[in-house]
Protein backbone atom coordinates (compact mmCIF):
# COMPACT_ATOMS: atom_id res chain seq x y z
CA UNK A 1 0.00 0.00 0.00
CA UNK A 2 1.29 3.46 -0.92
CA UNK A 3 2.03 5.90 1.93
CA UNK A 4 -0.72 8.31 0.84
CA UNK A 5 -3.32 5.52 0.72
CA UNK A 6 -2.17 4.27 4.13
CA UNK A 7 -2.62 7.74 5.67
CA UNK A 8 -6.04 8.08 4.05
CA UNK A 9 -7.24 4.75 5.38
CA UNK A 10 -5.82 5.51 8.84
CA UNK A 11 -7.62 8.85 8.87
CA UNK A 12 -10.84 7.16 7.81
CA UNK A 13 -10.53 4.72 10.70
CA UNK A 14 -9.96 7.53 13.19
CA UNK A 15 -12.96 9.45 11.85
CA UNK A 16 -15.13 6.34 11.96
CA UNK A 17 -14.16 5.71 15.59
CA UNK A 18 -14.84 9.29 16.59
CA UNK A 19 -18.04 9.62 14.56
CA UNK A 20 -19.67 6.16 14.36
CA UNK A 21 -22.74 7.46 12.54
CA UNK A 22 -20.77 9.17 9.81
CA UNK A 23 -20.10 7.28 6.59
CA UNK A 24 -16.58 7.41 5.18
CA UNK A 25 -15.37 5.16 2.41
CA UNK A 26 -12.60 5.12 -0.15
CA UNK A 27 -13.62 6.71 -3.43
CA UNK A 28 -13.36 4.93 -6.74
CA UNK A 29 -11.72 6.61 -9.77
CA UNK A 30 -15.09 7.95 -10.93
CA UNK A 31 -15.78 9.65 -7.60
CA UNK A 32 -18.10 8.62 -4.78
CA UNK A 33 -18.11 5.49 -2.64
CA UNK A 34 -17.10 2.19 -4.15
CA UNK A 35 -20.10 -0.07 -4.85
CA UNK A 36 -22.71 2.17 -3.16
CA UNK A 37 -25.88 0.64 -1.77
CA UNK A 38 -29.04 1.03 -3.82
CA UNK A 39 -32.59 1.24 -2.48
CA UNK A 40 -35.41 1.38 -5.03
CA UNK A 41 -38.85 2.09 -3.56
CA UNK A 42 -41.92 1.91 -5.78
CA UNK A 43 -45.45 2.87 -4.76
CA UNK A 44 -48.47 1.34 -6.50
CA UNK A 45 -51.11 3.55 -8.16
CA UNK A 46 -49.79 6.67 -6.42
CA UNK A 47 -50.76 9.76 -8.37
CA UNK A 48 -48.85 12.89 -9.33
CA UNK A 49 -50.85 14.90 -6.80
CA UNK A 50 -51.03 12.35 -3.97
CA UNK A 51 -48.07 13.51 -1.84
CA UNK A 52 -47.12 16.76 -0.18
CA UNK A 53 -44.09 17.73 -2.26
CA UNK A 54 -46.25 17.43 -5.39
CA UNK A 55 -49.01 19.63 -4.04
CA UNK A 56 -51.24 17.43 -1.91
CA UNK A 57 -52.86 19.18 1.05
CA UNK A 58 -55.02 16.22 2.06
CA UNK A 59 -52.36 13.56 2.66
CA UNK A 60 -49.39 14.00 5.01
CA UNK A 61 -46.11 12.60 3.65
CA UNK A 62 -43.32 14.22 5.72
CA UNK A 63 -40.74 11.50 5.04
CA UNK A 64 -41.14 11.45 1.26
CA UNK A 65 -41.18 15.25 1.30
CA UNK A 66 -37.91 15.21 3.29
CA UNK A 67 -36.28 13.08 0.58
CA UNK A 68 -37.33 15.68 -2.00
CA UNK A 69 -35.93 18.55 0.09
CA UNK A 70 -32.63 16.68 0.47
CA UNK A 71 -32.42 15.36 -3.08
CA UNK A 72 -33.85 15.81 -6.57
CA UNK A 73 -37.54 15.92 -7.40
CA UNK A 74 -38.60 14.95 -10.94
CA UNK A 75 -41.42 16.86 -12.61
CA UNK A 76 -41.29 14.88 -15.87
CA UNK A 77 -40.77 11.27 -14.75
CA UNK A 78 -42.92 8.61 -16.40
CA UNK A 79 -43.73 4.96 -15.91
CA UNK A 80 -43.32 2.91 -19.08
CA UNK A 81 -46.98 1.97 -18.97
CA UNK A 82 -50.12 3.19 -17.18
CA UNK A 83 -50.59 -0.22 -15.52
CA UNK A 84 -48.59 -2.55 -13.27
CA UNK A 85 -46.94 -5.52 -15.00
CA UNK A 86 -45.53 -3.79 -18.10
CA UNK A 87 -44.07 -0.98 -15.99
CA UNK A 88 -42.28 -3.51 -13.79
CA UNK A 89 -40.97 -5.46 -16.77
CA UNK A 90 -39.41 -2.27 -18.17
CA UNK A 91 -37.98 -1.30 -14.78
CA UNK A 92 -36.42 -4.73 -14.22
CA UNK A 93 -34.96 -5.10 -17.74
CA UNK A 94 -34.11 -1.53 -18.78
CA UNK A 95 -35.96 -2.07 -22.05
CA UNK A 96 -39.39 -1.37 -23.44
CA UNK A 97 -41.69 -4.02 -22.02
CA UNK A 98 -42.71 -5.06 -25.51
CA UNK A 99 -39.29 -6.72 -25.88
CA UNK A 100 -40.20 -9.00 -22.99
CA UNK A 101 -43.66 -9.71 -24.37
CA UNK A 102 -45.39 -8.14 -21.36
CA UNK A 103 -47.63 -5.41 -22.69
CA UNK A 104 -50.62 -5.92 -20.40
CA UNK A 105 -51.51 -6.83 -16.83
CA UNK A 106 -50.80 -10.40 -15.74
CA UNK A 107 -54.13 -11.02 -14.07
CA UNK A 108 -54.79 -13.52 -11.29
CA UNK A 109 -57.64 -15.08 -13.24
CA UNK A 110 -57.65 -16.64 -16.70
CA UNK A 111 -54.95 -18.19 -18.91
CA UNK A 112 -52.72 -15.11 -18.70
CA UNK A 113 -51.95 -16.22 -15.13
CA UNK A 114 -49.61 -18.82 -16.64
CA UNK A 115 -47.36 -16.18 -18.25
CA UNK A 116 -44.50 -14.14 -16.78
CA UNK A 117 -41.12 -12.50 -17.27
CA UNK A 118 -39.03 -15.02 -19.19
CA UNK A 119 -35.86 -16.24 -17.52
CA UNK A 120 -33.99 -15.32 -20.70
CA UNK A 121 -34.50 -11.66 -19.80
CA UNK A 122 -31.67 -10.01 -17.85
CA UNK A 123 -32.72 -8.09 -14.74
CA UNK A 124 -30.79 -5.39 -12.93
CA UNK A 125 -30.56 -7.77 -9.97
CA UNK A 126 -28.63 -10.28 -12.07
CA UNK A 127 -26.15 -7.64 -13.20
CA UNK A 128 -25.62 -6.38 -9.64
CA UNK A 129 -25.14 -9.90 -8.30
CA UNK A 130 -22.16 -10.24 -10.62
CA UNK A 131 -20.81 -7.10 -8.97
CA UNK A 132 -21.13 -8.95 -5.62
CA UNK A 133 -24.21 -7.12 -4.42
CA UNK A 134 -26.66 -8.73 -2.03
CA UNK A 135 -30.06 -8.42 -3.71
CA UNK A 136 -33.46 -8.44 -2.07
CA UNK A 137 -37.07 -7.76 -3.02
CA UNK A 138 -39.83 -7.34 -0.45
CA UNK A 139 -43.35 -6.63 -1.63
CA UNK A 140 -45.10 -6.90 -4.99
CA UNK A 141 -43.68 -8.87 -7.92
CA UNK A 142 -46.50 -9.12 -10.50
CA UNK A 143 -44.29 -10.57 -13.22
CA UNK A 144 -45.49 -14.15 -13.06
CA UNK A 145 -47.49 -16.35 -10.68
CA UNK A 146 -45.90 -19.68 -11.52
CA UNK A 147 -42.85 -20.66 -9.53
CA UNK A 148 -40.59 -20.61 -12.60
CA UNK A 149 -41.11 -16.83 -12.78
CA UNK A 150 -40.40 -16.24 -9.08
CA UNK A 151 -38.01 -13.33 -8.33
CA UNK A 152 -35.71 -15.80 -6.57
CA UNK A 153 -35.00 -17.08 -10.09
CA UNK A 154 -34.58 -13.60 -11.55
CA UNK A 155 -31.47 -12.46 -9.68
CA UNK A 156 -32.82 -11.79 -6.21
CA UNK A 157 -31.16 -13.54 -3.27
CA UNK A 158 -34.16 -12.91 -1.03
CA UNK A 159 -37.87 -12.47 -1.64
CA UNK A 160 -40.69 -11.96 0.84
CA UNK A 161 -44.02 -10.80 -0.48
CA UNK A 162 -46.59 -11.66 -3.10
CA UNK A 163 -46.44 -12.50 -6.79
CA UNK A 164 -49.90 -11.24 -7.81
CA UNK A 165 -51.14 -7.78 -8.69
CA UNK A 166 -52.56 -7.21 -5.23
CA UNK A 167 -53.43 -9.07 -2.07
CA UNK A 168 -55.69 -8.36 0.86
CA UNK A 169 -53.49 -6.27 3.15
CA UNK A 170 -54.37 -8.49 6.12
CA UNK A 171 -55.23 -11.99 4.86
CA UNK A 172 -52.73 -11.87 1.93
CA UNK A 173 -55.25 -13.57 -0.38
CA UNK A 174 -55.03 -12.58 -4.06
CA UNK A 175 -57.83 -11.63 -6.43
CA UNK A 176 -58.41 -15.25 -7.45
CA UNK A 177 -58.78 -16.44 -3.85
CA UNK A 178 -55.32 -17.97 -3.40
CA UNK A 179 -53.01 -17.44 -0.46
CA UNK A 180 -50.16 -15.36 -1.83
CA UNK A 181 -47.32 -14.68 0.57
CA UNK A 182 -43.91 -16.12 -0.25
CA UNK A 183 -40.47 -16.65 1.17
CA UNK A 184 -38.30 -17.21 -1.88
CA UNK A 185 -39.70 -20.28 -3.68
CA UNK A 186 -42.16 -21.37 -1.00
CA UNK A 187 -45.43 -20.03 0.30
CA UNK A 188 -44.85 -19.08 3.92
CA UNK A 189 -47.79 -17.41 5.68
CA UNK A 190 -46.98 -14.38 7.80
CA UNK A 191 -49.31 -12.31 9.92
CA UNK A 192 -49.33 -8.57 9.58
CA UNK A 193 -50.40 -5.55 7.57
CA UNK A 194 -48.78 -5.76 4.14
CA UNK A 195 -47.14 -2.32 4.18
CA UNK A 196 -45.67 -2.90 7.62
CA UNK A 197 -44.27 -6.29 6.60
CA UNK A 198 -42.55 -4.79 3.56
CA UNK A 199 -40.94 -2.17 5.79
CA UNK A 200 -39.95 -4.72 8.43
CA UNK A 201 -38.22 -7.01 5.94
CA UNK A 202 -36.54 -4.07 4.25
CA UNK A 203 -35.05 -2.88 7.55
CA UNK A 204 -33.94 -6.38 8.44
CA UNK A 205 -32.23 -6.76 5.05
CA UNK A 206 -30.32 -3.50 5.48
CA UNK A 207 -29.18 -4.45 8.98
CA UNK A 208 -27.98 -7.88 7.87
CA UNK A 209 -26.09 -6.53 4.85
CA UNK A 210 -24.73 -3.30 6.31
CA UNK A 211 -21.13 -4.44 5.82
CA UNK A 212 -21.46 -5.31 2.13
CA UNK A 213 -23.00 -3.58 -0.92
CA UNK A 214 -26.69 -4.30 -1.32
CA UNK A 215 -29.53 -3.57 -3.71
CA UNK A 216 -32.91 -3.42 -1.98
CA UNK A 217 -36.08 -3.30 -4.09
CA UNK A 218 -39.21 -2.36 -2.13
CA UNK A 219 -42.28 -2.45 -4.41
CA UNK A 220 -45.13 -1.45 -2.10
CA UNK A 221 -48.75 -2.45 -2.50
CA UNK A 222 -49.93 0.94 -1.31
CA UNK A 223 -52.05 2.57 -2.54
CA UNK A 224 -53.56 -0.17 -4.74
CA UNK A 225 -56.97 -1.61 -3.85
CA UNK A 226 -58.34 -3.20 -1.72
CA UNK A 227 -58.55 -0.02 0.33
CA UNK A 228 -57.60 -1.03 3.86
CA UNK A 229 -55.90 0.68 6.75
CA UNK A 230 -54.07 -1.06 9.59
CA UNK A 231 -57.20 -1.60 11.66
CA UNK A 232 -59.68 -2.37 8.90
CA UNK A 233 -61.05 -5.92 8.63
CA UNK A 234 -59.90 -8.27 5.84
CA UNK A 235 -61.99 -8.12 2.69
CA UNK A 236 -60.89 -11.47 1.28
CA UNK A 237 -61.38 -14.47 3.50
CA UNK A 238 -60.45 -18.17 3.16
CA UNK A 239 -62.61 -20.50 1.07
CA UNK A 240 -63.74 -17.66 -1.18
CA UNK A 241 -65.69 -15.86 1.53
CA UNK A 242 -65.89 -12.10 1.45
CA UNK A 243 -65.59 -9.58 4.25
CA UNK A 244 -66.65 -5.95 4.35
CA UNK A 245 -65.23 -3.77 1.57
CA UNK A 246 -64.66 -0.03 1.91
CA UNK A 247 -67.21 2.18 0.18
CA UNK A 248 -67.75 5.88 -0.36
CA UNK A 249 -66.09 8.04 2.27
CA UNK A 250 -64.44 4.94 3.75
CA UNK A 251 -62.31 4.65 0.59
CA UNK A 252 -61.04 8.24 0.93
CA UNK A 253 -60.23 7.67 4.60
CA UNK A 254 -58.43 4.38 3.92
CA UNK A 255 -56.59 5.82 0.89
CA UNK A 256 -55.15 8.62 3.00
CA UNK A 257 -54.12 6.23 5.75
CA UNK A 258 -52.51 3.79 3.31
CA UNK A 259 -50.27 6.48 1.78
CA UNK A 260 -49.35 7.83 5.20
CA UNK A 261 -48.43 4.37 6.52
CA UNK A 262 -46.21 3.83 3.48
CA UNK A 263 -44.60 7.22 4.14
CA UNK A 264 -44.04 6.20 7.75
CA UNK A 265 -42.31 3.03 6.56
CA UNK A 266 -40.10 4.96 4.13
CA UNK A 267 -39.08 7.16 7.06
CA UNK A 268 -38.05 4.06 9.00
CA UNK A 269 -35.99 2.80 6.05
CA UNK A 270 -34.13 6.12 5.79
CA UNK A 271 -33.64 6.26 9.57
CA UNK A 272 -32.10 2.78 9.47
CA UNK A 273 -29.67 3.86 6.75
CA UNK A 274 -28.66 6.89 8.81
CA UNK A 275 -28.41 4.95 12.07
CA UNK A 276 -26.01 2.47 10.48
CA UNK A 277 -23.82 5.23 9.06
CA UNK A 278 -24.69 4.30 5.47
CA UNK A 279 -26.32 7.54 4.39
CA UNK A 280 -23.50 8.87 2.20
CA UNK A 281 -22.96 5.52 0.49
CA UNK A 282 -26.61 4.77 -0.26
CA UNK A 283 -28.58 5.88 -3.31
CA UNK A 284 -32.35 5.95 -2.68
CA UNK A 285 -34.91 6.31 -5.45
CA UNK A 286 -38.68 6.62 -4.97
CA UNK A 287 -41.36 6.50 -7.67
CA UNK A 288 -44.82 5.19 -8.54
CA UNK A 289 -45.63 2.46 -11.06
CA UNK A 290 -48.38 4.44 -12.79
CA UNK A 291 -50.86 7.22 -12.16
CA UNK A 292 -53.68 7.21 -9.66
CA UNK A 293 -57.14 5.77 -10.15
CA UNK A 294 -60.13 8.07 -9.75
CA UNK A 295 -59.84 7.49 -6.00
CA UNK A 296 -56.54 9.39 -5.94
CA UNK A 297 -55.16 12.63 -7.36
CA UNK A 298 -53.10 13.25 -10.48
CA UNK A 299 -53.00 16.96 -9.79
CA UNK A 300 -53.46 19.12 -12.89
CA UNK A 301 -52.90 16.17 -15.24
CA UNK A 302 -55.64 14.68 -17.39
CA UNK A 303 -56.54 11.01 -17.20
CA UNK A 304 -55.97 8.23 -14.69
CA UNK A 305 -54.40 4.79 -14.40
CA UNK A 306 -54.87 2.82 -17.59
CA UNK A 307 -54.87 5.84 -19.91
CA UNK A 308 -52.04 7.38 -21.92
CA UNK A 309 -53.05 10.87 -20.92
CA UNK A 310 -50.32 12.33 -18.68
CA UNK A 311 -52.25 11.35 -15.55
CA UNK A 312 -51.83 7.70 -16.45
CA UNK A 313 -48.02 7.64 -16.57
CA UNK A 314 -46.46 10.92 -15.35
CA UNK A 315 -45.80 10.11 -11.71
CA UNK A 316 -43.87 11.38 -8.68
CA UNK A 317 -40.18 10.43 -8.46
CA UNK A 318 -37.36 11.47 -6.11
CA UNK A 319 -33.63 10.67 -6.03
CA UNK A 320 -31.65 11.00 -2.80
CA UNK A 321 -27.93 10.56 -2.20
CA UNK A 322 -26.25 12.89 0.31
CA UNK A 323 -22.91 14.17 -0.88
CA UNK A 324 -23.59 13.23 -4.50
CA UNK A 325 -27.01 14.72 -5.30
CA UNK A 326 -27.46 18.40 -4.51
CA UNK A 327 -30.31 18.91 -2.03
CA UNK A 328 -33.47 20.76 -2.97
CA UNK A 329 -33.03 20.41 -6.72
CA UNK A 330 -35.80 19.94 -9.27
CA UNK A 331 -35.33 18.47 -12.73
CA UNK A 332 -37.71 18.87 -15.65
CA UNK A 333 -35.78 16.49 -17.90
CA UNK A 334 -37.91 13.69 -19.33
CA UNK A 335 -37.20 10.32 -17.73
CA UNK A 336 -38.74 6.84 -17.99
CA UNK A 337 -38.73 3.98 -15.52
CA UNK A 338 -36.54 1.88 -17.80
CA UNK A 339 -33.76 4.43 -17.22
CA UNK A 340 -33.26 3.12 -13.69
CA UNK A 341 -31.57 -0.09 -14.90
CA UNK A 342 -28.55 1.61 -16.56
CA UNK A 343 -28.47 4.19 -13.76
CA UNK A 344 -28.15 1.55 -11.04
CA UNK A 345 -25.57 -0.34 -13.07
CA UNK A 346 -23.57 2.88 -13.46
CA UNK A 347 -23.79 3.64 -9.73
CA UNK A 348 -22.54 0.14 -8.94
CA UNK A 349 -19.67 0.37 -11.42
CA UNK A 350 -20.91 -2.84 -13.01
CA UNK A 351 -20.45 -3.95 -16.60
CA UNK A 352 -23.24 -4.66 -19.04
CA UNK A 353 -23.04 -7.67 -21.35
CA UNK A 354 -22.13 -6.56 -24.86
CA UNK A 355 -25.25 -8.18 -26.31
CA UNK A 356 -27.62 -6.39 -23.91
CA UNK A 357 -29.21 -3.52 -25.85
CA UNK A 358 -30.93 -1.31 -23.30
CA UNK A 359 -33.52 1.30 -24.23
CA UNK A 360 -33.01 3.22 -20.99
CA UNK A 361 -30.26 5.78 -20.45
CA UNK A 362 -27.91 6.42 -17.52
CA UNK A 363 -29.16 9.26 -15.29
CA UNK A 364 -26.14 9.45 -12.98
CA UNK A 365 -24.53 12.44 -14.71
CA UNK A 366 -27.85 14.25 -14.75
CA UNK A 367 -28.39 13.64 -11.03
CA UNK A 368 -24.90 14.42 -9.78
CA UNK A 369 -23.62 17.00 -12.31
CA UNK A 370 -26.82 18.34 -13.91
CA UNK A 371 -25.78 16.92 -17.29
CA UNK A 372 -28.28 17.15 -20.11
CA UNK A 373 -29.72 13.85 -21.29
CA UNK A 374 -29.37 13.00 -24.97
CA UNK A 375 -32.31 13.99 -27.16
CA UNK A 376 -34.55 11.00 -27.74
CA UNK A 377 -38.04 10.09 -28.83
CA UNK A 378 -40.04 8.11 -26.26
CA UNK A 379 -42.97 5.77 -26.73
CA UNK A 380 -45.90 4.27 -24.88
CA UNK A 381 -48.38 1.64 -26.07
CA UNK A 382 -51.16 0.08 -24.06
CA UNK A 383 -54.44 -1.49 -25.10
CA UNK A 384 -55.76 0.58 -28.04
CA UNK A 385 -53.69 3.62 -27.12
CA UNK A 386 -50.32 4.87 -28.31
CA UNK A 387 -48.25 7.93 -27.44
CA UNK A 388 -45.02 9.48 -28.71
CA UNK A 389 -42.99 12.15 -26.95
CA UNK A 390 -40.33 14.32 -28.63
CA UNK A 391 -39.24 17.32 -26.60
CA UNK A 392 -42.42 19.13 -25.50
CA UNK A 393 -44.48 17.51 -28.26
CA UNK A 394 -46.74 14.58 -27.48
CA UNK A 395 -48.80 12.67 -30.03
CA UNK A 396 -51.67 10.70 -28.48
CA UNK A 397 -53.49 8.07 -30.55
CA UNK A 398 -56.65 6.52 -29.14
CA UNK A 399 -58.36 4.19 -31.59
CA UNK A 400 -58.45 6.37 -34.72
CA UNK A 401 -58.35 9.69 -32.89
CA UNK A 402 -55.07 11.60 -33.20
CA UNK A 403 -54.23 14.42 -30.82
CA UNK A 404 -51.14 16.61 -30.53
CA UNK A 405 -50.13 18.60 -27.46
CA UNK A 406 -47.32 20.94 -26.49
CA UNK A 407 -46.76 19.91 -22.88
CA UNK A 408 -44.57 22.90 -22.08
CA UNK A 409 -47.57 25.14 -22.74
CA UNK A 410 -50.42 22.75 -22.00
CA UNK A 411 -49.60 20.19 -19.32
CA UNK A 412 -53.28 19.40 -18.82
CA UNK A 413 -53.63 18.37 -22.49
CA UNK A 414 -56.59 20.63 -23.18
CA UNK A 415 -55.64 22.12 -26.56
CA UNK A 416 -55.36 19.68 -29.46
CA UNK A 417 -52.92 21.10 -32.04
CA UNK A 418 -53.16 18.24 -34.56
CA UNK A 419 -54.92 20.34 -37.22
CA UNK A 420 -52.61 23.34 -36.91
CA UNK A 421 -49.36 21.31 -36.75
CA UNK A 422 -49.77 18.61 -39.43
CA UNK A 423 -46.01 18.38 -40.06
CA UNK A 424 -45.31 17.52 -36.43
CA UNK A 425 -48.13 14.96 -36.46
CA UNK A 426 -46.61 13.30 -39.52
CA UNK A 427 -43.11 13.31 -38.02
CA UNK A 428 -44.27 11.61 -34.83
CA UNK A 429 -46.43 9.11 -36.71
CA UNK A 430 -43.38 8.04 -38.73
CA UNK A 431 -41.35 7.67 -35.51
CA UNK A 432 -44.13 5.62 -33.93
CA UNK A 433 -44.42 3.27 -36.91
CA UNK A 434 -40.66 2.67 -36.91
CA UNK A 435 -40.64 1.98 -33.17
CA UNK A 436 -43.57 -0.45 -33.40
CA UNK A 437 -41.77 -2.35 -36.12
CA UNK A 438 -38.58 -2.45 -34.05
CA UNK A 439 -40.20 -3.78 -30.86
CA UNK A 440 -42.20 -6.33 -32.87
CA UNK A 441 -38.96 -7.70 -34.32
CA UNK A 442 -37.54 -7.86 -30.79
CA UNK A 443 -40.43 -9.94 -29.52
CA UNK A 444 -40.33 -12.27 -32.50
CA UNK A 445 -36.59 -12.83 -32.17
CA UNK A 446 -36.91 -13.66 -28.46
CA UNK A 447 -39.74 -16.09 -29.16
Amino acid sequence: MKRREFIKCLASGIIAAAFPNRSCSTANPGGGPERPNIILIMADDLGYGDIGCYGSTKISTPNIDALARSGTKFTDYHSNCPVCSPTRAALLTGRYQQHAGIEGVIYAKGPIRQTGLALEETTFAEILKKRRYATGIFGKWHLGYNIEFNPARQGFDEFRGYVSGNVDYHSHIDGAGFDDWWKNLEKVPEEGYCTDLITKHGINFIERHKNEPFCLYLPHESVHSPYQGRNDPPQRLPDGKKGKAAKGKEIARAYKEMVEIMDEGIGKIVETVKRLGLEHKTFIFFCSDNGATKNGSNGALSGHKGSLWEGGHRVPAIAYWPGRIKPGTVTSQTVLGMDMFPTMVSIAGAKLPAELNLDGVDLLGMLTKDDKLPERTLFWRYSKQKAVRQGPWKLLVQDDNVKLYNLDEDLGEKKNLAETKPEMVKTLQVELAAWEKQVSVGVESRA
